[in-house]
């Protein structure tokens, strides 16, 4: 609770403003304050409600009250993983058979080259998962794998961002900010939006930012992509608490300086970013209550760790991601962004990095979806896998494959989706997406059905119009709904 002027006058220990500042600020680093002082405008929501992460109602019935996007960072190739292709394997070798689409690589275009795994089917409902993914594949009654993922983007940057934004060429709120700016957080001591070990390369923070959304929905970033787990477990802890200071001590800075910054933004009619700044001061001391347990994964039982693939090398550190992002949603975090960077881009080696790749998210990604199962939590928690593109049927340096966003493979489990369903197909060599075509804009569509929101009235008022998610455009495929 706030004290009175009266009341803090009171306190024997004076501080500067300028120590105020710099104690709050080292104190509550960990919230990455820097993107939320950014110089973008509209960084406070237009209603006026005190805590812009508030709880707040959807728009119909929610299917889905979680998301976990588990991202691979590169792009899988489909034709390898999730989408087997006959053809391919009866004309291994032969010419491209169709005319090559906008590719990224502008030389010639090589010969076709088959999957490089063995499919096999899985569970009751029989989808084919390769070789690749075994752990996964025990999962396959669980999935609703969508073959005709379509995007604009045949480079990195272009497509992540259309993937987290809706935009492959402007900056655009993140899709957790968005979900998040509809729905608000169930835990007013946590962040709603977390970003686990994010990229820092193609679009970076964009990639979880909330552009011209209040700054209270940005992601929170724990860690990056180019830290070990052992170099950021303890970080979270750290960098909440403001070293040398009693909880009274803080809560007294926090209230002084909260005083200081409302002076300044009434004198400037109410500062948009100044009042994120103060919401983001508020929430780091909140989250010294709850933080720091949420992160001891000790505390999880060596069984629990070892269906992550904790206690293996390889798996430690996605299964870390995968583990932290079940303990973050079952404490009330809306949307976690976990990322396996960057590894998955393979224009040459393909058979050995691909496999390497996939012995590190294996194990955790099932252990993850089997945790959810055996806790109630998968029902209302949507899993989502994905790239930002898929590959090429055709080889590119003998052993790899090129950027192809024209037609690739994602999935996702829980939140509503049909389990042990297969949603759209590529043409016979996996180029392009022939039907039930999704579009990134219709995926975003979907995912916000499933959270119960119309992605046609999410809007935001910015710069003399609504702006959405999906843009202008945007199909739910009701089909993958159960």
């Amino acid at each position: 609770m706030r004290r009175k002027d009266s009341e803090n006058s009171r306190l024997s220990r004076s501080f500067s403003r300028r120590e105020i500042l710099r104690g709050a600020a080292c104190g509550f680093g960990f919230l990455s304050l820097a993107g939320l002082a950014g110089g973008e405008p509209g960084l406070l929501g237009t209603s006026g409600e005190s805590n812009p992460l508030a709880p707040r109602p959807p728009h119909f019935p929610a299917r889905a009250k979680r998301v976990i996007f588990l991202f691979m960072h590169g792009g899988p190739s489909s034709i390898d993983t999730f989408d087997p292709k006959p053809r391919l394997i009866r004309d291994h070798g032969k010419p491209l058979p169709i005319n090559r689409p906008l590719a990224f690589d502008d030389e010639e275009a090589g010969p076709l080259m088959k999957p490089l795994w063995d499919f096999k089917q899985y569970g009751e409902s029989g989808i084919p998962v390769s070789d690749l993914f075994p752990h996964v594949g025990s999962r396959a009654d669980d999935l609703c794998v969508i073959r005709s993922m379509v995007g604009e983007g045949v480079d990195h940057g272009a497509a992540l961002l259309q993937t987290f934004t809706g935009s492959s060429t402007f900056t655009r709120p993140s899709m957790g900010s968005w979900v998040v700016y509809g729905l608000g957080s169930r835990n007013r001591n946590l962040p709603g939006f977390i970003a686990l070990k994010p990229s820092l390369a193609h679009g970076g923070a964009k990639n979880w930012g909330s552009a011209f959304l209040p700054g209270s929905y940005q992601g929170t970033a724990i860690g990056h992509a180019g830290l070990k787990v052992a170099d950021i477990e303890d970080e979270p802890i750290a960098y909440l608490k403001n070293k040398g200071f009693s909880p009274d001590e803080q809560r007294f800075e926090l209230d002084m300086l909260r005083n200081i910054n409302r002076r300044h933004s009434a004198m400037r009619n109410a500062d948009p970013q100044l009042e994120a700044r103060i919401e983001a001061f508020e929430l780091a001391f909140r989250m010294q209550v709850e933080a720091p347990e949420a992160f001891e994964l000790e505390k999880e039982s060596e069984i629990t760790k070892k269906l992550y693939g904790l206690d293996e090398e390889v798996t430690r550190d996605f299964g870390w991601q995968c583990l932290m992002a079940r303990r973050l949603v079952e404490r009330g975090v809306r949307f976690v962004q976990c990322t396996h960077s960057y590894k998955w881009d393979q224009h040459s080696d393909l058979f050995e990095k691909h496999s390497a790749n996939a012995k590190e998210v294996d194990k955790p990604m099932a252990g993850l979806l089997t945790d959810l199962k055996g806790r109630g939590l998968l029902k209302d928690t949507l899993v989502i896998w994905a790239g930002e593109f898929g590959r090429t049927p055709v080889s590119q340096d003998e052993n790899g494959r090129d950027h192809n966003p024209y037609g690739y493979s994602i999935w996702m489990a829980g939140g509503g989706v049909k389990p042990g369903f297969i949603y759209g197909a590529t043409d016979e060599i996996g180029y392009h997406a022939v039907e039930d075509r999704m579009h990134i804009h219709d995926f975003h569509a979907t995912v916000l059905h499933l959270l119960g929101l119309d992605h046609e009235k999410l809007t935001f008022r910015f710069s003399g119009r609504d702006f959405r998610l999906t843009d202008v455009a945007g199909v739910v495929a009701k089909k993958i709904i159960a």
